[in-house]
């Protein structure tokens, strides 16, 4: 056995100061003494003290769990064992003896100080950004970020245009259905005076954006202009002067049954809700639309479960709806009949869009401006948009036609500045939850949309007024 004496002597005197107190028959207490007495050998001076203070830790450890706590022996075992690490981070950090030089080495000649290279002194530190692009190009860096100039044109090309392929088959499509559901009406009501049917909507005006997916017939009622009267909705009993009454007039002249029309009269008013509760079961239980469809190479479903009278096109990969207004009026107004409820059951809803599209080419066409640019702009935004997929078409022509009244400059240069401007319209508008008609004050275009639907555009909105590029 190697004798105590040839051990660490911070160990040995651990031991000596707490022998008497700790030391027993306990057999652990004797295999810790003879490891401790035999590390050196095996592991060296530096390994002894790691594993000596290492055992010693454990060993407090278990007189700690085994005998009360004495707050004396504590701190003094914590002051020894600092004193521990403290001594072996001395040993470890003493200077190890240099090896021996070779004779080869020493008979090599040793460069003289003036000979010895200086190393080189380091450069100030920099923006390291800016050195690596110097080092990369000595000509000065282009510009990575667009302007929103760049980036709506950029969107416009990308994501708005619609092919000119697909803008003919959709209208193709639409103008042979259109010619189908005029003969057959014609032929299932002979003694109804129905109009030429017509496709409307931005598919046959330059306006259509991100895809060529959607359009409307309108089917014109013949009305005996003697018998038949168009009453305002501020004058009825609706007060709503977006909406019209059609009276039967001059029953003491020519009673019900003189026009043709009037099997769809409703308390002495023309109904809508009548009218298009007849054409949609001659639509969905009188019209073989498959063999139609396999004449003009498609397939037309009808839609049973829509309010609105509505006939879905597929036609290779492209895919079309069809919506279907009656509509009456004159030439300086146009009424559709579209599906109300409550006191708006039976009239009849003035629609602008003609107007509108009219106004725009005009205002157009004497500026050159990018006034219609911008609205196809807006409705890509909105129709890739869930929150905002609620504002029409209609809606927003109507934001710009009441920007064009302040702002002049509407030249394709200043698009940006229009774009920023009609988004912060529109979100005045929405606070306030009216946008009023440009052609009729009175009118307020928001009226059909819910309040949660009016707060979910507002936000979307006003999360990017600063910064419009992320609706792109």
């Amino acid at each position: 056995m190697v004798p105590k004496a040839l051990l660490p002597w911070w160990i040995m005197a651990e031991f000596s100061q707490k022998r008497g107190k700790q030391r027993d028959d306990d057999p652990l207490s004797s295999a810790v003494d003879f490891l401790l007495a035999n590390a050196r050998l095996v592991l060296g001076v530096g390994g002894a003290a790691v594993l000596g203070i290492a055992t010693l830790a454990v060993k407090r450890l278990i007189d700690r769990a085994t005998s009360p706590p004495d707050k004396d022996d504590v701190k003094a075992e914590q002051k020894s064992i600092e004193e521990s690490w403290q001594e072996l981070n001395l040993l470890k950090a003493s200077t190890r003896p240099q090896p021996k030089q070779r004779r080869d080495d020493l008979n090599q000649l040793q460069p003289s100080s003036d000979q010895v290279p200086r190393t080189p002194e380091p450069e100030p530190p920099g923006d390291p950004v800016a050195v690596t692009v110097s080092k990369l190009s000595p000509s000065p860096p282009t510009p990575l970020c667009l302007t929103l100039q760049e980036r709506l044109l950029m969107y416009y090309q990308n994501r708005v245009v619609v092919s000119e392929s697909d803008v003919t088959l959709a209208k193709q499509l639409a103008g042979d259905i259109a010619y189908e559901l005029q003969n057959f009406l014609r032929g299932k009501f002979p003694e109804l005076p129905f109009g030429d049917l017509s496709p409307s909507s931005t598919l046959y005006d330059g306006l259509e954006a991100v895809a060529a997916d959607r359009t409307c017939l309108l089917v014109p009622l013949v009305l005996e202009p003697n018998l038949w009267s168009f009453i305002p909705g501020e004058d009825t009993i609706a007060n709503d002067p977006y909406y019209w009454v059609i009276r039967r007039t001059q029953l003491e002249y020519f009673p019900r049954g003189s026009s043709p029309w009037d099997r769809f009269i409703v308390g002495g008013y023309l109904s809508s809700s009548v009218i298009l509760e007849v054409l949609r079961k001659v639509l969905v239980g009188s019209i073989n639309w498959p063999a139609i469809g396999s004449m003009l190479d498609c397939i037309i479903r009808p839609g049973v479960a829509s309010e609105e009278l509505l006939l879905e096109v597929q036609h290779d990969h492209l895919e079309l709806r069809i919506v279907i207004f009656p509509t009456a009026g004159s030439e300086d107004r146009t009424l559709l009949a579209k599906p109300q409820e409550g006191l708006l059951e039976n009239l009849w809803q003035q629609d602008f869009y003609q107007a509108e599209v009219s106004k725009l080419h005009e205002l157009d066409s004497a500026d050159s401006g990018a006034r219609r640019l911008c609205l196809r702009l807006l409705q890509g935004i909105c129709r890739h948009h869930p929150a905002l997929n609620r504002l029409s078409v209609s809606h927003l022509a109507q934001v710009i036609l009441h920007l064009s009244e302040t702002e002049t400059d509407w030249a394709p240069d200043s698009l940006a500045d229009r774009f920023q401007q009609a988004i912060i319209e529109l979100i005045g508008y929405l606070e306030e939850g009216s946008l009023p008609c440009y052609f009729n004050q009175h009118i307020n275009l928001f009226g059909s949309l819910h309040e949660e639907e009016i707060d979910d555009m507002g936000f979307a909105l006003y999360n990017v007024v600063m910064a419009p590029e992320l609706l792109l």
